[in-house]
């Protein structure tokens, strides 16, 4: 029987996938370029009567129907041109490849552009979700033509998450041309560094402010994550807090090390920001706490050489149980302000770069498809699309009616907290970014006026009035 598709790379991922296609009785065929890897893969998961292996790629392409459909889940960058070198030659006009990797945009385009001149459809696809999500159900962002779209909707919709209120509706659309999948894929990682960021600072100050104990923490998260903050990041962080180490007996956080990696993609998010001129500072703070995470030996040198300072930050406030009440209240509606600001920030960035690249991208259906099988799904994600599709052309998530009432509410307690964690030497980068954010976009008149005085002072580069149009220039030095 000639496969529906084929699936190259037999990683975590991609073996995860290919079980999720074959359980939705999707003919699948697998290579891997290590014939052992393939070997084991179908001695483990092979009695499937819809999965079959291929030990060449000659063999892959032989054994799958036409127009065929291969999807790669390979690692990213010079690798996927090497596959791509090595398979298309093989492959005839019409044939669909996609590419489920973290790619960036700018190669999928240029790999888009290069398959089109062989006639041949090329699909930048996000997966989202992990290992768990690829195996029952990812969050799926195609970019592509509209006519490899329709070819391959019936099989994503299948293998996609579901969200709704009847549990049925794929999370899965059409994005746009070329390189839009992997760019929102990639402006999704980075609301997500910025939403993990957020839940870190809260972290922090009921930590080191409050003195709470981590179990303490949890029934505070595990309730948190009843209401408008219910998302998946919100629940694991209560199981996380809740756990112990085995060898220990102490809780997993404690054990540790305070060191964050990352892999590049919420750092693309910031450049492809600065590059379009898209303000997202939540999003590149949070970049930034990574980065300044890995200089764990200067901080330990640095806490020495100001450890008068340190000393003030460590000492735990003393708040009477209605002070504490209060504080945590204003913790919730400050995590819920910020959160809608980093979502303002990664909505906005990719608003611009629909314009900028032609992609007509559809906000509603993306938060849409965000609601389910990806990281940062989230009760919240019905909202915002529900805001994108009532006020049509809406330019920024700062002008929805439904979320204004809540940074309006928040305001207050967001401003005390920040404050607060000032005033304690506890660094809280992304919710004081945001808080800066949203007062610096709900301001008619900034600070910009100083900035180009400044500029025309020393550069001659003039500036615009506020009573008349046009350029103007002063003689600073007469």
């Amino acid at each position: 029987m000639q496969a529906k598709i084929g699936l190259i790379g037999l990683a975590v991922m991609g073996a995860n996938l290919a079980r999720n296609l074959a359980s939705r009785n999707i003919q699948t065929l697998v290579f891997n370029r290590t014939a052992a890897k393939t070997e084991q893969f179908m001695k483990d998961f092979g009695s499937n009567p819809c999965l079959q292996a291929a030990y060449s790629l000659e063999e892959m392409v032989q054994k799958l129907e036409r127009p065929r459909k291969i999807i790669m889940m390979i690692q990213a960058g010079p690798a996927v041109d090497a596959m791509l070198d090595t398979l298309t030659p093989l492959l005839e006009a019409g044939d669909i490849v996609i590419d489920g990797g973290n790619s960036y945009f700018e190669d999928t385009r240029r790999r888009s552009a290069k398959l089109a001149e062989l006639g041949m459809e090329f699909v930048g696809m996000g997966v989202s979700g992990g290992e768990e999500g690829a195996l029952h159900g990812p969050s799926l962002m195609p970019g592509c033509s509209r006519k490899a779209y329709v070819q391959l909707e019936p099989m994503l919709q299948a293998i996609s998450a579901k969200a709704g209120e009847d549990g049925k509706e794929p999370c899965v659309t059409y994005i746009g041309t070329d390189g839009a999948g992997h760019y929102v894929k990639m402006v999704h990682n980075g609301i997500e560094y910025a939403d993990m960021q957020l839940i870190a600072d809260v972290y922090t100050i009921m930590r080191h402010v409050l003195g709470m104990e981590p179990e303490e923490m949890a029934k505070v998260w595990d309730e948190w994550n009843k209401g408008e903050l219910s998302s998946y990041l919100v629940e694991i962080t209560a199981n996380i807090l809740r756990k112990k180490d085995a060898e220990t007996g102490n809780p997993m956080v404690d054990v540790i090390l305070d060191v964050a990696k990352q892999k590049g993609t919420g750092r693309w998010t910031s450049m492809s920001a600065l590059e379009l001129g898209v303000a997202t500072p939540t999003i590149t703070e949070a970049v930034f706490a990574r980065n300044m995470s890995t200089y764990k030996e200067e901080r330990k040198e640095l806490e020495k050489v100001y450890a008068d300072l340190a000393a003030a930050a460590n000492k735990k406030a003393s708040f009477t149980e209605a002070e504490k009440a209060q504080l945590l209240e204003d913790l919730r509606n400050t995590l819920y302000a910020a959160k809608i600001c980093a979502y303002a920030q990664g909505f906005n960035l990719m608003g611009t770069a629909s314009e900028t690249y032609g992609w007509d991208l559809q906000m509603d259906k993306i938060s849409k498809i965000w609601r389910n099988g990806c990281i940062i799904r989230a009760r919240f994600l019905d909202d915002v699309s529900d805001s994108f599709a009532k006020q049509s052309g809406m330019k920024n998530l700062l002008f929805s009616d439904f979320f204004a009432e809540a940074l309006k509410k928040g305001r207050a307690g967001w401003g005390r907290v920040v404050a607060l964690a000032a005033e304690k030497g506890v660094s809280v980068v992304a919710l004081s970014s945001a808080l800066s954010y949203f007062d610096a976009y709900r301001t008619a008149s900034g600070n910009a006026n100083v900035l180009q005085a400044q500029r025309d002072y020393f550069g001659a580069h003039t500036y615009e009035r506020v009573d008349k149009a046009g350029s103007f220039h002063t003689e600073w030095m007469e």
